[in-house]
């Protein structure tokens, strides 16, 4: 199975001049623990979790006013496309992430989450249901 069949093609990623605020407000809005950061052209180069807005915070609220390419992790890890589930795995096991972008041609294309990794192999074994039956007791 490859990336590109379980990844999230909708993504939300931040400019290089997204403040800390602004980073915080969408991860957030989002639920989501981080979110990359491209440039211009639309290439990866960098991502800001919310371990790296902890790390500012650590030095007060000031530090909110930061911007993503100085607190961004800068060469992150990235999967292409076509690289399989497999390999996600192993990525998201030795390096304890829990979402990688995805590129195609050094542009983002999507995001795998571990949670899009436990979907496509767990198979669903329970049932939801809501009755609307009065019962006496």
């Amino acid at each position: 199975m490859k990336v590109s069949e379980i990844m999230s093609s909708r993504v939300v990623a931040a400019k290089t001049n997204a403040s800390c605020t602004s980073l915080a407000q969408k991860m957030l809005s989002g639920f989501v623990s981080g979110l990359p950061v491209i440039d211009d052209r639309g290439h990866v180069i960098g991502v800001v979790t919310e371990f790296d807005i902890l790390k500012v915070l650590r030095n007060g609220e000031n530090g909110l006013s930061a911007i993503a390419k100085d607190i961004m992790t800068k060469e992150p890890i990235c999967l292409e496309a076509n690289q399989s589930v497999d390999e996600a795995i192993e990525l998201m096991t030795r390096h304890h992430i829990i979402r990688i972008p995805v590129v195609s041609g050094g542009k983002l294309v999507g995001m795998v989450s571990r949670t899009d990794v436990l979907r496509a192999y767990v198979k669903e074994e329970f049932q939801v249901f809501e009755t609307t039956q009065d019962f006496e007791g």
